[in-house]
């Protein structure tokens, strides 16, 4: 859902920067007071200058992010792999809610998941997972941050410990010593965490004893695919991790929906090295569920589209929100996206049809989806599993307004959930059709992001009255 966490902090306050692949507007930004209680204050890139929006296609668009603090300046660089420009890109903002700067871009430099780091002199070094025609590891090199250009021939520092997928890497100053952390193993069940040492930013590394410093490959731990860390010291000296990490859910192999998820661990320094805690379990529920009539002067900032910006294709009505028919050059949809979280939940979407086509429904990507497609005067409820889209039954359609409502529920075979596309007021006797949440889980679809519930306009427009989402608690 929140993937490739990156964290620093500023005084008493703590800011978290998410990857967001295709999606518009990109890279979400979160505060902190405490590490555990997070609310959104804005996205990062929100422009065109900074993501064109519409022409990634699903999973690609923009990789992890590093986010820095230096000399008063919120310092954020992550990587568009479809970008024609190339490289790494750098925006700095001195507000980290927004708004951000046009990017610098690194055009020179290969690879992904790049991080920022200055040194005793001052000088920034990029450090970021290269790969060559024989190997794949960890690059450093020295930049102007003004000018986008590298000081020098960028040099591999550390091909980690032999585990493969060498990447997410970043460095760390404490006392004396420079700590490199990696990630390793591929962001699937044998994620590790790894991490080394030096005396220069530069290296050589010594590679710790106790590698992997955190991992739960081969466990029965409910949080899985661990890795992908980010260290931060809090005002009072100790330290904690943000890691990413998936729950999955069902029979063998274990299915998980909710994409890759943002976790939290304290870190303890025993010889100078770091040791990580052991995972909680607890994930804190209630800070998901939400009601959105559209009525704030600004969309919120849970809405976010796979095609074109938001601010594109809807406008703002006295009763709700128009989303009107947008093209996009990827081919996904431009509609109202918001992430979706928790075990089990439900939705409704409160909608007068008009004279268009629309559909309502909940996503893993473009070719992975269960839906209520209205026009004609009737709720058809489809899915789209790859290649197949299949339509299972329909109804004709209410009086407006109308009430669009998926479900996901305890499931009756082997997978994470159900999944329940009805129509009404939740009695029950209004549900269309009930499917296997196994086909929109990353197991059977793979990728890199979650399950997202919106609607999109096929033709003309729809008005949307209100959104109301809430986990289902036990």
């Amino acid at each position: 859902m929140y993937p490739d966490p990156s964290v620093c902090r500023v005084g008493g306050d703590f800011f978290l920067a998410n990857s967001s692949f295709e999606y518009s507007p990109g890279i979400p930004i979160w505060h902190s007071r405490d590490l555990v209680s997070w609310r959104q204050i804005g996205n990062a890139l929100t422009r065109e200058d900074q993501f064109p929006a519409g022409r990634s296609p699903s999973s690609r668009g923009v990789y992890a992010p590093t986010l820095r603090h230096h000399e008063g300046r919120l310092w954020l660089i992550t990587t568009n792999i479809d970008d024609a420009r190339g490289g790494h890109q750098i925006y700095h903002a001195s507000d980290p809610a927004g708004p951000w700067s046009a990017p610098v871009c690194l055009t020179e430099l290969d690879g992904i998941d790049p991080d920022l780091v200055w040194d005793d002199e001052g000088t920034c070094l990029v450090t970021y997972c290269s790969w060559s025609e024989t190997e794949i590891g960890i690059r450093q090199v020295a930049v102007d941050l003004e000018r986008g250009v590298a000081l020098e021939q960028p040099r591999w520092i550390w091909h980690g410990t032999g585990l493969a997928h060498s990447e997410g890497p970043h460095l760390y100053r404490r006392d004396g010593w420079w700590y490199l952390v990696i990630a390793e193993g591929g962001t699937d069940r044998g994620h590790v965490v790894s991490v080394a040492r030096s005396r220069s930013p530069r290296g050589p590394f010594e590679t710790a004893a106790h590698n992997p410093v955190l991992t739960h490959r081969s466990t029965a731990h409910a949080v899985q695919n661990v890795g992908h860390a980010d260290l931060v010291e809090r005002p009072d000296g100790t330290w904690a991790a943000v890691y990413l990490g998936t729950r999955p859910r069902g029979r063998s192999p274990r299915f998980h929906v909710n994409g890759r998820e943002t976790f939290l661990a304290a870190v303890s320094w025993v010889d100078d090295w770091p040791h990580f805690a052991s995972a909680s379990v607890r994930v804190p529920t209630g800070q998901r569920d939400f009601e959105d009539d559209f009525s704030a002067p600004q969309l919120h900032l849970r809405w976010v589209s796979p095609g074109e910006r938001p601010d594109r294709f809807v406008r703002r009505a006295p009763d709700g929100m128009v989303v009107g028919h947008a093209p996009s050059e990827n081919g996904e949809p431009s509609g109202l996206f918001t992430r979706v979280g928790g075990d089990h939940w439900e939705t409704d979407f409160l909608v007068d049809p008009g004279e268009g086509a629309f559909t309502v429904a909940l996503r893993l990507d473009g070719a992975h989806w269960y839906g209520l497609r209205v026009a004609d005067g009737e709720v058809t409820a489809i899915a789209r599993i790859g290649q197949i889209q299949t339509v299972l039954d329909s109804r004709p359609l209410p009086d407006a307004p109308v009430t669009l409502r998926i479900r996901s529920t305890e499931p009756t075979w082997n997978g994470p959930d159900d999944i329940e596309l009805g129509i009404g007021d939740g009695s029950g006797a209004d549900a269309l059709v009930r499917l296997d949440g196994r086909y929109l889980s990353t197991e059977v679809a793979g990728g890199f992001t979650g399950r997202l519930v919106g609607v999109w306009a096929e033709s003309r427009e729809v008005l949307v009255r209100r959104v109301r989402f809430a986990e289902q608690r036990a």
